[in-house]
């Protein structure tokens, strides 16, 4: 049959619905599907039909019966397709291959450097996607590429904006460049909005509708979900909280340009810097004796220095705490989320880093905001930035207009004009 025969607005609007609620999970019959969607038993038929056609969808088991005959289960087909997934860190590079669902069937993580500029950081990680295409099985052309960098994107565009920690990337065309490449859709947007969405559909923050997600790495960045979607903002740099001012009168100057940014003074290059002056003095004999081994103090090394209980690195990673809890008040106070997940390099710290911001946030935030709000680490650690960016393509494949485009053909892959904005 032809997927789309005779399909109008409406129709494919019904197509997205149903398959989005298998996808997710969250109707697994045909009865199910009636409920959740408020569809006609003809119309999910229908759609069904098309979707199982299409290789997107299949019958699985037996579901349990409620009376009458049993329903056959309805399940996602996560192998139907192959997605590139890549977070680009300011000192690390990670990859993988996905399924439709982000479970990573391959992964590799490596130091780097994103100074060294957007033409060596896209020739590796074209080389990482080839070697982990052939590490991942039976090769296909993958659906999708997505990947998240650290700094501000335009989404619409898939372009970096004056991104403070990535010199040579504003306006750097890696989104056509990936495109040509791999001759698939490509989708570039903020790290740690990738992040979020990946702790949204399969961390901690599955089935939540207002969540922060605050990275505390190298820089420091939120990531907004609102109503149960990804906010990105007007022109998507919603949640860039690293250049709150914390203290304005401070004389260190932030990547930004200004002064007294909460990134300068609690981000990752904040601890290794601060941490290198303690163990120049001999003020932490821990951190003084990574100095000696030749390697430079970074903020990983604040995390473990402190496990070890080196009291400098404890007061390091607290004032880290107290800093971010402070602006972290702010944003409970005006956005009112019911979930903070804290992730990053640092969050490696642990109890110690957590336990300072939960105290400033309680501290400053009204009674009412914090009554049913949780603050916890994320449970998905290096993996959600990955996941969110297997989630970031799936969602935009499966929109109402792309999907209009290529479901007909069979397959996005060899469609990078996909990604264009519509």
């Amino acid at each position: 049959m032809d997927l789309l025969d005779g399909a109008e607005g409406g129709d494919v609007e019904n197509l997205v619905t149903v398959l989005d609620l298998v996808r997710a999970g969250a109707a697994r019959t045909r009865p199910e599907l009636a409920r959740r969607s408020g569809l006609g038993r003809a119309v999910i038929s229908q759609q069904l039909e098309r979707l199982q056609v299409a290789g997107l969808i299949g019958e699985g088991a037996l579901a349990p019966s409620t009376g009458g005959r049993a329903p056959r289960s309805i399940e996602f087909r996560a192998d139907a397709g192959v997605l590139l997934v890549a977070e680009l860190g300011a000192t690390s590079l990670s990859a993988g291959v996905t399924d439709l669902t982000g479970r990573l069937l391959a992964h590799h993580e490596e130091r780097f450097d994103i100074a060294k500029g957007p033409e060596a950081e896209l020739g590796r990680l074209a080389q990482l996607f080839d070697s982990l295409l052939q590490a991942s099985g039976p090769q296909r052309a993958p659906w999708g590429v997505g990947v998240g960098v650290p700094g501000p994107v335009e989404f619409s565009t898939g372009r970096s904006v004056s991104p403070p920690i990535m010199p040579g990337w504003h306006a750097y065309p890696l989104r056509d460049l990936l495109a040509a490449r791999f001759s698939a859709p490509v989708f570039i947007d903020n790290d740690v909005n990738l992040m979020a969405l990946g702790e949204l559909r399969s961390g901690l923050a599955r089935g939540e509708d207002h969540v922060v997600y605050l990275k505390i790495g190298t820089g420091i960045g939120a990531g907004i979900i609102c109503g149960g979607r990804l906010y990105r903002g007007a022109q998507g740099c919603a949640g860039d909280v690293g250049h709150v001012a914390v203290e304005a009168e401070s004389d260190i100057v932030c990547r930004c340009g200004n002064h007294g940014c909460l990134e300068a003074l609690a981000g990752g290059a904040a601890l290794a810097r601060d941490g290198t002056v303690a163990a120049q003095s001999g003020e932490s004999a821990y951190l003084a004796a990574v100095l000696n081994r030749g390697d430079d103090v970074t903020g990983e090394d604040i995390s473990k220095a402190a496990q070890h209980g080196d009291p400098v690195a404890l007061a390091l990673l607290v004032r880290t705490g107290r800093l971010v809890g402070e602006v972290l008040a702010t944003i409970v106070n005006f956005y009112n989320p019911r979930l903070v997940l804290i992730g990053g390099g640092v969050a490696t710290a642990g109890d110690v880093l957590l336990a300072a911001v939960r105290e400033s946030v309680y501290r400053r935030s009204l009674p009412l905001a914090t009554r049913h709000l949780q603050i916890a680490l994320s449970p998905l650690g290096d993996e959600a930035g990955l996941r969110g960016a297997a989630a970031m393509i799936t969602d935009e494949l499966f929109s109402a207009e792309r999907l209009a485009r290529w479901l007909p053909v069979g397959s996005p892959a060899g469609m990078p004009e996909l990604a264009e904005a519509t």
